[in-house]
């Protein structure tokens, strides 16, 4: 594990959390907005994968746009996607490495029988052979049975 790596802002993992809770049993994804390693926002996107939502998750060019919108908007910047793993660790498939951009982190949370789970963060290696996983810090922000947010922090 890296050294530094990416820390969520409060509200953040929650934020995400529930957005694959919501979705379940389909894969939810969106853009990770913040700077200089911190994210501040996270804005969920739509998966409109034509491959079955369930195991994929796509980013358009339309949806990339809206998320550097975002992030302009927000004044910030574009730090990378997160994504879903229904019933599934939180760990990069070979889609995920496939279609892997360099440069961005990419956050990843299991939800099991639709409850949020393990969340990781992988960054691409320069050869673009393989994810590397990192360190992530932050507000946990998990959610409860009744979708309500328990406050505790993390560090792996």
């Amino acid at each position: 594990m890296a050294e530094q790596g990416l820390v969520l802002e409060s509200g953040v993992a929650a934020a995400i959390q529930r957005h694959g809770k919501d979705t379940y049993p389909d894969e939810c994804c969106g853009a990770l907005i913040g700077a200089a390693g911190r994210v501040q926002h996270a804005s969920a996107l739509p998966n409109t994968t034509e491959e079955g939502a369930r195991r994929r998750f796509l980013v358009r060019p339309s949806d990339y746009r809206q998320a550097e919108a975002e992030a302009s908007r927000l004044k910030g910047e574009l730090l990378g996607f997160y994504h879903s793993h229904p019933d599934a660790p939180a760990r990069p498939s070979q889609y995920d490495l496939d279609h892997a951009w360099p440069s961005f982190w990419y956050v990843i949370v299991s939800v099991q029988q639709g409850e949020p789970a393990q969340m990781t963060v992988w960054r691409l290696a320069e050869d673009r052979s393989r994810f590397n996983e990192e360190r992530l810090d932050g507000d946990t922000g998990r959610l409860n049975a009744e979708g309500a947010e328990i406050t505790s922090r993390f560090s792996p």
